[in-house]
């Protein structure tokens, strides 16, 4: 029990801090005026950039109408010719202020079950030069294609280099069992014999991010990925996992660990959906850790979010109300968490208080 981690967090003996300083932003904005879809009230909003932003208030107050409906479709289609149709508004400025928007969420980050970190990161291909370069490969003959299980030649043929066999159930979610070929090790035997470090390619697949991040740590190119995945707390997860296997929590944690490789801009919107669903306090804190070092490098995160945890961490915060549906609608507050907590107009000032 005294190694509960939940425990701490319950008891006091752990937390999640109130950050020490509140980032001003770069003295850029993004204003969005004359917001009137669903239940919104013609509402004027200037977000300000550099820094994170929490958009707060009861279920039904106008947050998704605003971020998800109004400012992410009208940013898709400026930047990616998207043809989703934004909620009525006037007029945007200060475009020209970012220069791309990621959404960042918790849906898989692969549809197939042979799609995994190592696939996602990008290391995958980095490897498997690796392993076309040693001897074992050259006496072979065997190029970096030969190690993908995407591609029929050195792959399982059986599984299609997934490892496992999907079986249908009546009434029921479909079972996953190993291949009964390969057993579970995604390609044919001899090349399997073809060993890096006296590893095959199915052994590093089976490494966790931990392990692998140790093993290939004097590796320019692949060991910053790894060590960015080890960083927001997927050290335990295998290597080759497959996607479709990890949690909502483990694949939005790996899409924002992929950011923190990218070269970035530091111009970049990052907008986040309720991201602490289904997470745990440890969870939330490393999440909040991966956000701060997006801002940190100059970039905006815009967070809708009930979570106090969070709430308390962003540098600004809007809040929407008073209530949900006709009686919602409207910025009732703004500012930083404290001018927040502090303001008699706010609902969610009240709990916030308590907390800071």
């Amino acid at each position: 029990m005294n190694r509960s981690i939940t425990l701490k967090y319950l008891n006091g003996e752990d937390e999640i801090e109130v950050p020490r300083e509140r980032r001003k932003g770069n003295g850029k904005t993004l204003k969005l005026t004359g917001a009137s879809g669903n239940n919104l009230k013609d509402v004027d909003v200037e977000f300000p950039l550099g820094c994170i932003i929490g958009v707060a208030g009861v279920s039904g107050s106008g947050k998704s109408s605003l971020i998800n409906e109004t400012l992410v479709p009208i940013l898709k289609k400026k930047f990616y010719r998207s043809t989703d149709k934004p909620l009525p508004y006037k007029e945007i400025t200060g475009i020209k202020n970012i220069d791309k928007i990621i959404e960042v969420d918790q849906s898989p980050i692969g549809r197939t079950p042979r799609s995994n970190p190592a696939t996602f990161t990008g290391v995958f291909d980095d490897i498997r030069a690796l392993f076309e370069d040693t001897p074992d490969a050259k006496v072979r003959g065997f190029k970096a294609g030969r190690f993908s299980f995407n591609v029929a030649g050195g792959r399982c043929e059986e599984c299609k280099g997934a490892g496992i066999k999907l079986i249908e159930m009546n009434f029921l979610p479909s079972v996953a069992v190993p291949c009964e070929v390969c057993g579970g090790k995604r390609y044919k035997e001899d090349t399997l014999a073809v060993h890096y470090k006296g590893k095959s390619i199915n052994d590093v697949l089976e490494m966790s991010i931990a392990e692998a991040y140790g093993f290939f740590a004097k590796n320019p190119r692949i060991s910053p990925k790894l060590k960015a995945l080890v960083d927001v707390g997927l050290g335990y997860v295998k290597l080759g996992q497959s996607s479709v296997s990890l949690s909502g929590g483990e694949s939005q944690r790996m899409k924002l660990a992929a950011e923190l490789f990218r070269k970035s801009t530091g111009n970049t919107l990052y907008v986040l959906d309720e991201p602490t669903t289904g997470l745990h306090f440890a969870d939330i804190k490393t999440l909040l850790g991966v956000l701060q070092q997006l801002a940190d490098q100059g970039n905006t995160i815009i967070i809708i979010e009930h979570n106090l945890d969070v709430l308390k961490s962003v540098d600004y915060l809007l809040d929407m109300g008073p209530e949900g549906g006709r009686r919602g609608g409207r910025i009732v507050a703004k500012g930083t968490p404290e001018q927040i907590a502090d303001d008699p107009a706010s609902v969610t000032g009240k709990y916030l208080k308590p907390m800071l």
